[in-house]
């Protein structure tokens, strides 16, 4: 039997004759749910009941647990108690009891428990139904050994909400837009407000409403907002942007469906741009505006147009386009606009002439890039005149054709007059004089009168001069008028230069080279001439009459109008180096001739037809004594390189066996020789420099801490003489003046290292070792130190002491 007792009462009813109950159950409200809570509910676990005996039996339907309904942010106490489970069987045996689900024994844990011997179902803290709406559990039931005596039941627990939440604007400013002159109706924007409550409810249910609008222009309700989906639109007309450029409107969000009373609210803003329309023509500051210029110069603003325009700045709208409609049928000038001030500036594109326009009279019209707005007329400001007033200046003179092109034969003699290349000043209104000069004259061919600007040749035209291409010689004269200042102009002379015969031909080549014997062996030469056609070839090639030689040894045919060949009309000729001279004429009127030397080499050949060394030097002209001469000069210069070879072995010898017999410019003992130096490491430094130091007493040498102690002393005894060199020695001398001085070091008592005191330092007392004064010489008998004599005067002492002398 199943009995609750929640927060939830049920309206039930009987369906017809069955024994079914239908169930409607309603939420009471906060005050009856809290007390309700207060109360303990029971909820027993259904169990089955039939009739006695063996006789038909009806098993009872189940009863509907209904859900079981907590308030959020309950203020407790806590653990507070929602419902009492209970079975039937609790009197017979004794029940443990459970839950499981999330928020019983999985997360969130423990916000439910249940005593296991009562059955009593609380809730340990306060729910929010934003983080969690509701809980589904299940209820057991065990004896206490763990078996399972009741079949779980299914508990819904749902949160109540309640208004603990305010609505949020996804944005705090918001930004729209409409444009200028907008009609009322017209949609701006939108805002959103959410709640975190049951929308459901009332508690979740949103509105919105305006709270003030700045600036209050032109009324001050411009814009309302639909209290439920937050959508702006206009209310009046009258929106300018001169006027007003942006509103700001704070809009505000209510739940409780706006009430303002029990709703939570909040605000936001939101920010709108009036848009700029093309509503304002663009208009002339003044109606007449005024500039010069300079003939002849282009690319210069010579008016600055100024314009008013209200609309927004560095837009379609407010930027200006100037035309010309008038005034300028050339197209001479342009009017750009300044992209910064909105300014025209008039320029002139193609250049003016005083002499023909001195003003011109411009109307121009401004617009927007932009059309305008509908119903908005254009006004008549917008158009304005512009006079343009040219400056005259000195112009250059000009030359008519330039450059002028004149035909001349070439060899024109000098002080011949070609032409008058004159120049033109183009103004008119003032009185100048033109003077000419030579500018550019490559060859120094022509001259020019300075006042009539007539052109005379000083030296011949020449077509093949190295100055004239293409049979072109090119001139360029200089015209200068006295205006203030003074103003050149240039133009070029063109002398095309026609071709006479004046250069003789050429034979090419200069030399050649054939075979004495053999007859089919020839010589092709060519003819050249500086000329052009027709005087040039076809050119005639014969051999002179004189000498009669020419022409019993040599032929000569032509091959075409340019070539010719040479040969041998003998069959042998000796070998040498012939003069051939060849007549060459051309086919100018009249014609030139020329006489040519060719130096012909005439040789013996090989099988290849070459000529072979022997044959070349007898081509060369050289006789048998010629030959025989250079031969001789060949053997005399092989001799004397043979001698010079013996004569320096035999000196480099000589050098090995006296090493020392060397040249006194070799000689170096005289020059001092500075090496670099270079210390040790920090570790090299730490010695004491006062060791080096000749001491003049051992007093402060005695009294020294121990260390390293060394006095040499110098003998006071007359230095020996060194023997001196000569200024320049013979070579021979070099090993006797050697040995002197070798002698004189080993006999001088003055020279390193001294016999003298040497103090060593003291290593301490108690030495562990015995006595060595009982040690004697291994050797037996008298020793002989005679030869202590024999090493010098350093060992004189020791040889004065052991030597055994009568002073002993």
């Amino acid at each position: 039997v199943l009995r609750l007792r929640a927060f939830f009462t049920a309206r039930c009813k009987r369906d017809g004759a069955s024994v079914q109950l239908s169930c409607v159950f309603s939420p009471p409200s906060f005050q009856t749910a809290r007390e309700e809570a207060l109360q303990p509910s029971v909820i027993a676990f259904p169990s089955a009941r039939g009739t006695s005996g063996g006789g038909l039996r009806r098993q009872r339907r189940d009863w509907v647990i209904p859900p079981i309904n907590v308030p959020e942010n309950s203020r407790g106490p806590f653990p507070q108690m929602l419902v009492s489970i209970r079975s039937d069987q609790d009197r017979e045996i004794q029940i443990r009891y459970s839950i499981t689900g999330v928020g019983a024994d999985q997360p969130p844990n423990e916000v439910f428990r249940i005593d296991p011997v009562a059955g009593k179902m609380f809730v340990t803290k306060p729910l929010d139904r934003e983080e969690r709406s509701s809980y589904h559990l299940r209820a057991h039931a065990v004896d206490m050994n763990g078996n399972k005596v009741e079949n779980p039941i299914d508990l819904y627990i749902y949160v109540i909400d309640m208004n603990d939440n305010r609505p949020e604007f996804k944005n705090q400013v918001y930004n729209g837009s409409v444009d200028e002159g907008s009609k009322p109706g017209s949609y701006v924007m939108k805002v959103t407000a959410n709640d975190a409550d049951d929308d459901t409810t009332a508690n979740g249910m949103v509105r919105y409403r305006i709270l003030s609008q700045s600036p209050l222009s032109p009324i001050p309700n411009m814009f309302t907002i639909n209290s439920e989906t937050g959508d702006i639109v206009t209310v009046a007309a009258g929106l300018d942007r001169e006027k007003v450029s942006q509103y700001t409107i704070i809009i505000q969000a209510t739940d409780m469906e706006g009430n303002l009373n029990f709703g939570l609210s909040n605000t936001a803003t939101a920010l709108i741009s009036v848009t700029d329309i093309n509503d304002n023509p663009p208009e002339m500051t003044v109606k007449t505006f005024s500039g010069e210029v300079p003939e002849n110069r282009i690319d210069v603003v010579v008016a600055n147009m100024t314009v008013i325009d209200k609309d927004q700045p560095h837009t379609p709208n407010w930027n200006a386009v100037y035309r010309i409609v008038s005034g300028d049928p050339s197209g001479r000038f342009t009017i750009q606009t300044d992209p910064v001030t909105n300014d025209g500036m008039v320029t002139v594109v193609k250049p003016v002439d005083y002499e023909l326009n001195r003003a011109f009279m411009l109307t121009v019209v401004v617009s927007n890039q932009a059309h305008l707005a509908d119903g908005i007329e254009s006004s008549p400001l917008s158009t304005a005149g512009v006079t343009i007033s040219v400056v005259d200046v000195n112009e250059p003179p000009v030359f008519h054709s330039n450059p002028r092109t004149i035909r001349f034969e070439e060899g024109v003699p000098p002080h011949t007059t070609l032409s008058t290349f004159t120049a033109k000043d183009p103004d008119r209104f003032m009185q100048q004089i033109v003077r000419y000069s030579k500018l550019a004259d490559p060859a120094n061919w022509l001259n020019i009168n300075a006042t009539n600007g007539q052109i005379v040749t000083t030296a011949i035209l020449d077509r093949e001069s190295i100055y004239v291409k293409n049979n072109i010689y090119e001139a360029t004269f200089l015209a200068l008028d006295n205006g203030s200042p003074p103003a050149s102009g240039t133009g070029t002379l063109q002398i095309y230069l026609l071709d006479i015969n004046d250069n003789a031909p050429a034979l090419l080549p200069k030399e050649a080279q054939i075979c004495e014997r053999i007859s089919s062996d020839s010589i092709n030469i060519t003819a050249v001439d500086g000329d052009m056609d027709p005087n040039v070839g076809p050119f005639i090639f014969e051999l002179p009459k004189y000498p009669p030689s020419i022409r019993r040894n040599w032929t000569i045919s032509r091959l075409n109008g340019d070539h010719a060949q040479l040969s041998l009309r003998l069959q042998v000729l000796d070998a040498g180096v012939y003069d051939v001279p060849v007549v060459v004429s051309d086919s100018g009127n009249p014609p030139l001739s020329n006489r040519s030397i060719i130096k012909v080499k005439v040789c013996h050949c090989n099988q290849h037809l070459e000529c072979t060394t022997i044959g070349a030097v007898a081509a060369a002209g050289l006789g048998t004594g010629a030959i025989i001469a250079i031969l001789i000069c060949i053997i005399i210069l092989l001799t004397m390189v043979l001698l010079f070879v013996v004569w320096m072995k035999r000196r480099e010898k000589e050098r090995q066996t006296k090493q020392l017999l060397i040249d006194p410019e070799d000689d170096v003992r005289d020059n001092i020789l500075k090496y670099d130096e270079e210390g040790g490491g920090e570790e090299d430094q730490d010695y004491d420099l006062s060791q080096l130091q000749q001491p003049e007493s051992l007093d402060h040498i005695i009294s020294k801490p121990p260390g390293v102690r060394r006095v040499d002393e110098r003998p006071v005894v007359p230095e020996s003489q060194y023997p001196i060199r000569p200024v320049v020695p013979h070579p021979g001398d070099i090993g006797d003046f050697i040995n002197e001085g070798l002698r004189a070091a080993d006999n001088d008592p003055t020279a390193p290292p001294y016999d003298s005191l040497l103090v060593f330092d003291y290593e301490g007392s108690g030495s562990t070792a015995g006595s060595v004064s009982s040690l004697n010489s291994s050797s037996t008998g008298d020793q002989d130190y005679d030869y202590l004599n024999d090493w010098g005067p350093r060992f004189k002492k020791l040889a004065d002491m052991y030597g055994g002398g009568e002073d002993d």
